[in-house]
């Protein structure tokens, strides 16, 4: 029993080390990209269900940390062979969650940060659906950012509109 668990530990560790550096990089992007995200998100014109600006912070620290560990254990629920697709579709929608800040802040294009939050809400859904097949706890890991995604998917609609 003893061996078993000191041979997985190595490819164990790999596999929470990728997916907490992959979320990292995406966090740090994100941070980057928003800087004067605050700043310029109060000055937009917001429905009144809209959430003050310091929220959006341990909101996205409290997912990218769900993220990671969902990532995780598909990581280590089974072959390399087997986890492979689900594990793109989840690197994908984490390169589309990375892309709509520069969007909706940076460049201030709301519309496409709109179809973008849309076409990564899929990318989402389609990884919760393909980790729900290797580990169910990954996949209800990720149910708060499908939550959240949906959220905020309807506030930029709202805020495109509101600022259009």
């Amino acid at each position: 029993m003893t061996q078993g668990i000191s041979r997985r530990w190595p490819r164990e560790l790999a596999g929470l080390t990728v997916s907490g550096v992959a979320v990292t990089v995406v966090a740090a992007i994100g941070t980057a990209a928003s800087i004067n995200a605050a700043d310029s998100y109060g000055r937009l014109q917001q429905p009144a269900w809209a959430p003050p600006a310091w929220l959006f912070g341990p909101m996205w620290t409290a997912l990218y940390a769900l993220m990671a560990v969902s990532a995780w254990l598909v990581w280590r629920s089974g072959s390399p062979e087997d986890n492979r697709t689900p594990l793109i579709v989840y690197g994908i929608q984490l390169v589309l969650n990375m892309a709509w800040t520069p969007l909706f802040f940076g460049l201030g294009w709301r519309g496409l940060a709109f179809i973008e939050i849309l076409v990564l809400w899929g990318f989402i859904a389609a990884t919760v659906l393909l980790f729900w097949q290797r580990n169910r706890w990954a996949a209800a890991l990720l149910l708060p950012y499908v939550a959240w995604t949906t959220f905020a998917a309807v506030l930029n609609f709202s805020v495109w509109q509101l600022n259009n």
